[in-house]
């Protein structure tokens, strides 16, 4: 009996050594068959030419209103460039008018809507001056306290569906409020004193009472709505970028133009990408965030720029707009330099050293180049952003606006 069961158990080790055998012979053919799939797919990338997937490939963009400007443009083939509307859209709860617009610039510019009547919105969001920043690497708020995040901009605020860095609320009437009640910024204690700060000036009253006819009391609600659409009437699209959409073949120069070309060619539009140049548009039905930095590199650590949260966060994408005026950039303002901007850029969000990559993004199925920049590139792009700045912000004469009703610029 014994030597029956060594017998049988003989046999049945070396059936179950024979059928591992077949299924690492079935694994290796099958990784041969994959490996085999992934070079032909390689080699046809390498050799199709670099529109093929922007002309085969079906657009993925929401639809956009009617009212904005759009014309395909050479030479960059198979990406719709696009300028804003000359209107924001507002919510139905809060349409826009000429009244609340006129009361929201005045609660704006006030400074005695901080706790200690020294700060007004204003004084981060200096319209002019710093195209509605305020120039420093992070703002200073009452006491001379520090933040630890970079002000962003608030010219073309509305059409961002995320606002913030960390897109935390979803409307400007969200957003109006928090600076007013964050204790190192205006520091105010409660919606209450808000409104008791307001109601101190008479002269609110009638514009209150213009702007709100079916209820025109003083109420935190109507005083954040008055701000909001306010906001919504900074509304840059006047830019030399805008014009050449428009149809001015002659608005940009031929460094803009190449800036242009490289600008999606090395995968920029992926994120930056719509009237807005920016993923957070309200006319982007995707993502609004992404993770930065994405790819490790030693320049990260060099600036702060992952000390927040000790490695890759993630933030809203910024608009592009008006960028060459707003710097210092990055959410803690680290960067003085727009070319060191797009060389980080490149680096961080573009993939390292591989010179081509195939992706897939809310924009188009595509190859795109992803290079380490020449000196030249950066320039070119550099060239490009700064195309997208506001004439009405570059012009010389606003930068000496001093004063405003309720509060000044610095």
């Amino acid at each position: 009996m014994t030597d029956v069961r060594e017998s049988t158990a003989t046999q049945a080790g070396v059936r179950n050594r024979r059928v591992g055998h077949w299924l690492m012979l079935v694994a290796v053919s099958v990784m041969l068959v994959i490996l085999g799939i992934k070079l032909a797919v390689y080699s046809f990338l390498k050799s199709v030419p670099d529109d093929f997937f922007a002309r085969q490939a079906p657009d993925l963009r929401p639809a956009i209103p009617d009212s904005v400007v759009m014309q395909a443009l050479e030479p960059v083939p198979g990406y719709l460039w696009q300028t804003l509307p000359a209107d924001a859209p507002a919510p139905l709860e809060n349409p826009t008018t000429a009244a609340k617009i006129a009361l929201g610039e005045k609660l704006f510019f006030d400074k005695n809507l901080s706790l200690d009547r020294t700060l007004a919105c204003a004084s981060c969001h200096e319209l002019y001056s710093y195209a509605g920043t305020d120039g420093a690497p992070v703002s200073t708020g009452i006491n001379g306290q520090k933040g630890n995040r970079n002000a962003p901009t608030v010219w073309n605020a509305a059409f961002q569906k995320r606002l913030f860095w960390d897109g935390r609320v979803a409307s400007l009437e969200q957003q109006a409020i928090k600076p007013f009640l964050n204790p190192i910024e205006m520091g105010m204690l409660s919606p209450v004193q808000i409104v008791e700060r307001v109601k101190e000036q008479a002269a609110y009253q009638p514009d209150f009472a213009a702007a709100f006819a079916d209820e025109p009391d003083i109420t935190i609600a109507n005083i954040v709505r008055a701000i909001a659409s306010y906001e919504r009437s900074l509304i840059t699209n006047d830019s030399p970028y805008d014009d050449y959409v428009r149809g001015d073949s002659a608005a940009l120069t031929e460094q803009q133009l190449s800036g242009m070309v490289l600008f999606e060619k090395t995968g920029c539009v992926h994120c930056h990408f719509g009237p807005n140049f920016s993923a957070a548009s309200i006319y982007n039905s995707g993502l609004p965030f992404r993770v930065f930095p994405a790819n490790p590199d030693p320049i990260t650590q060099q600036y702060g720029l992952n000390t927040e949260s000790d490695g890759p966060t993630v933030w809203r994408v910024p608009s592009l707009r008006n960028v060459a005026l707003t710097g210092p950039w990055f959410h803690n303002g680290a960067v003085d330099d727009l070319h060191d901007v797009v060389r980080i850029m490149a680096r961080t969000q573009l993939a390292r050293s591989q010179k081509r990559s195939f992706q897939w993004s809310a924009k188009k199925l595509g190859i795109i180049e992803n290079p380490d920049l020449t000196d030249q590139q950066v320039e070119d792009i550099v060239a490009f952003l700064k195309a997208l700045s506001s004439r009405r912000l570059t012009s010389a004469e606003r930068q000496h606006l001093t004063t405003r009703s309720g509060g000044s610029e610095r």
